[in-house]
């Protein structure tokens, strides 16, 4: 297929706010594919180069890609800049420069989806000396053979800026439309997959049939289920009906635990591979796991090697990302694990057993050791009175409050469920995801002084406003947030600076109200940072129908 027939269904894309239509272009794209080009297809569909499950990325900023375009077209930097700011995209630049240059030579050879798609995977692989040259050779050959068209979607690739409102349901469908499926088993295959590729060449080829066939995979993460935020416990127990599971909240990292024989490995939430950065957690796993292959959940929890006790997760998080120190920052910030699932036990999926079933399973497979490998504490009960006294024994702990679990539910992976249900003791806080920044003022000016907060729209997978925030936050905070968000910014509005939607903060408020500036709808009343939220993405972010649902709730 040759790159520019994408490239209409991008224009298309771009063209239109409705959900429907969105779903129908790509249906349509999808069906006229090849099956060599099938997978391809539905990663750049969304801007993507690698499955959801693959964390690498292209690691392009906005300063090699400027370098880039003057390389190819032969423009001064500044100049590039200076369309750049004007535009206020730099794919939209690009055009620009490269309309200009082919009015001055011969276009050579139309480019294939293919060539496109090699090209950008091999850029993370390249390293050593002289890789930033090489990398921007491979994008050059791109852009000069490109239309100035396919030259911006090219450039906004690169960059993870396409913004063409196509997420994961608006995939899904299509797949679904594509080839005569229900919604919901294409979207099953993908929570235990979390690769639309793979899942759109068997829906193809294999039909409901071959989606029905797919299990997990050991090694492979998938996305965890979601528990509701719950009123409180009088709440809750009614919402469970009678006996269920009550746990301890741990504030850590949720992790999968992935063992296949010797071989261990961790994710996050995020399904972030983070084995070496905490190899401690795979030490002892390996004396801990009885069972041969398995994959368990639990919450990892960072404590005082001093005093024993739990640590924020905002200590925990700086080990997340480490690459360098690992073992030093290890005795500083040692871990305990709490399990509380097995999803996987030697060749069975065990999605689909109750999770009665499913704790009796996880403690044959394990042999605790001690607090530092343990299972997730547990009271089984409806009664209001134990569960109280339950849920002051974890707070009094340093813990964040119970979770409660409905005995006899399936594990639906990727779903914020109605039978798994968090309790914390305050007004609960939103996950919502930085999308703007003002510049501070004072001895605070060359720093990033307040934030444009956005939730998520779920039909289009783009985060619309609801506040902006600029308390709670330490002038450390303030430069770490600037040195985050810096590289993100993808326009410069001179008052405000528009970033791309990355970081996610929990943000705590006194009260949501009706706004009629905001496109969402709500603005936060005094919203204040509480943390940053390294273990989780923008699609974790809170929606505009959680607030909505607040919304009422503080009515009542």
């Amino acid at each position: 297929m040759k790159y520019g027939k994408l490239v209409d269904s991008y224009r298309k894309l771009s063209s239109t706010n409705k959900k429907l239509e969105k779903t129908d272009i790509v249906s349509k794209l999808l069906k006229s594919a090849s099956d060599e080009d099938l997978e391809v297809l539905v990663l750049l569909s969304r801007g993507r180069i690698f499955p959801e499950w693959d964390v690498t990325e292209l690691g392009v900023a906005d300063s090699i890609m400027i370098k880039t375009l003057a390389k190819t077209s032969g423009v001064p930097e500044s100049e590039i800049k200076s369309i750049s700011r004007k535009k206020g995209d730099l794919g939209d630049a690009a055009e620009e420069i490269l309309e200009k240059k082919r009015q001055t030579t011969l276009h050579k050879k139309s480019l294939s989806l293919s060539a496109v798609y090699s090209n950008l995977r091999k850029i993370p692989s390249i390293g050593g000396s002289g890789s930033v040259e090489k990398r921007m050779a491979l994008i050059s050959e791109l852009l000069s053979s490109a239309t100035p068209e396919e030259g911006k979607y090219i450039t906004r690739t690169v960059l993870q800026t396409l913004r063409l409102g196509v997420g994961e349901g608006t995939i899904r469908d299509a797949i679904a439309k594509a080839y005569g499926l229900e919604a919901s088993l294409v979207e099953r295959a993908h929570n235990i997959r979390n690769d639309f590729g793979e899942i759109v060449k068997i829906a193809r080829k294999a039909g409901e049939t071959g989606l029905k066939k797919l299990s997990l995979e050991v090694g492979r993460p998938l996305k965890p289920m979601l528990a509701q935020k719950t009123e409180g416990i009088e709440k809750a127990v009614e919402d469970m009906g009678g006996l269920a599971a009550w746990e301890i909240k741990y504030d850590g990292m949720r992790v999968q635990i992935h063992k296949k024989g010797s071989d261990i490995r961790v994710f996050t939430r995020r399904l972030d591979d983070v084995t070496k950065q905490f190899y401690d957690i795979v030490e002892i796993s390996s004396k801990s796991i009885v069972a041969k292959d398995c994959i368990l959940e639990g919450e990892a929890v960072g404590v005082d090697p001093k005093t024993g006790k739990p640590l924020p997760f905002q200590q925990l998080s700086r080990r997340i990302k480490r690459k360098y120190d690992i073992e030093e920052l290890s005795k500083e910030i040692p871990v305990t694990v709490n399990l509380f699932d097995i999803l996987y036990l030697d060749g069975k999926s065990l999605l689909d057993s109750p999770f009665e079933e499913r704790r009796k399973l996880l403690v044959k497979s394990v042999k605790p050791n001690g607090a530092k490998f343990a299972l997730a504490e547990q009271v089984i009960s409806g009664d209001k009175k134990k569960i109280t006294r339950f849920y002051d024994h974890a707070l009094s702990m340093g813990h964040e409050g119970l979770m409660a679990k409905n005995l006899s539910a399936k594990y639906t992976p990727g779903s914020r469920v109605k039978h798994m249900y968090k309790l914390k003791p305050e007004m609960e806080t939103l996950d919502l995801v930085v999308i703007g920044a003002i510049w501070g003022e004072g001895r605070r000016a060359n720093w990033l002084g307040s934030f444009i907060l956005g939730a998520r729209d779920v039909d289009t997978s783009e985060f619309v406003e609801v506040g902006k925030v600029a308390t709670g936050l330490s002038d450390e905070n303030l430069k770490n947030l600037t040195k985050i968000l810096k590289p993100l910014i993808t326009k410069d509005n001179i008052s405000t600076l528009d970033v791309k939607p990355k970081l996610v903060v929990e943000v705590g408020y006194e009260e949501i109200q009706k706004s009629p500036t905001y496109r969402s709808g709500f603005a936060l009343r005094f919203p204040r940072v509480k943390q940053i939220r390294d273990d989780k993405g923008p699609e974790d972010a809170d929606s505009i129908e959680r607030l909505a649902r607040l919304y009422e709730m503080q009515r009542k």
